[in-house]
């Protein structure tokens, strides 16, 4: 197993993708990682020298920011956001989407499971009611015939 930035990296994986489960390097970033570092992108992880984890490891900290690092930096944006109370901090305070998406019929993800909220059909009234008082609940009144 490979170790960078305090992330376990399986052996079995190849060099390009390998990178990409660093927090912050997508796969862009890490072939551009690679191609600066001189790593063949066809390489398993488990073929890399100490020689070339140290040039990716040179790289990467030169040029990006990963891991901690980067989530110290979200974390701190977004605070900043919520105490100046501007409307995306809000929309994070809220837990809804904040770059635009509807909400109507989506954003399930931020804003959770379902809760229903709506009219009971009359045979649930009735069912809820008899549970209520244990007793079979009362026909509804007849509506007066007009003269």
């Amino acid at each position: 197993m490979v170790r960078l930035f305090g992330i376990i990296i399986p052996d079995k994986d190849k060099v390009s993708y390998g990178v990409t489960r660093l927090y912050g390097i997508g796969r862009t970033n890490g072939l551009d990682v690679l191609k600066k570092a001189n790593i063949d992108l066809k390489k398993r992880m488990k073929d890399l020298s100490e020689e070339e984890l140290k040039r990716i490891t040179e790289v990467i900290e030169k040029e990006h920011k990963v891991e901690g690092d980067l989530r110290e930096e979200v974390s701190e944006n977004v605070k900043r956001l919520k105490e100046i109370i501007s409307y995306r901090g809000l929309r994070h305070m809220h837990g809804l989407p904040v770059h635009g998406q509807r909400t109507k019929s989506n954003a399930r993800t931020k804003k959770g499971k379902r809760k229903t909220v709506g009219a009971l059909k009359k045979e649930a009234w009735a069912k809820m009611e008899q549970g209520k008082t244990g007793a079979p609940a009362a026909p509804a009144p007849a509506a007066k015939a007009a003269k």
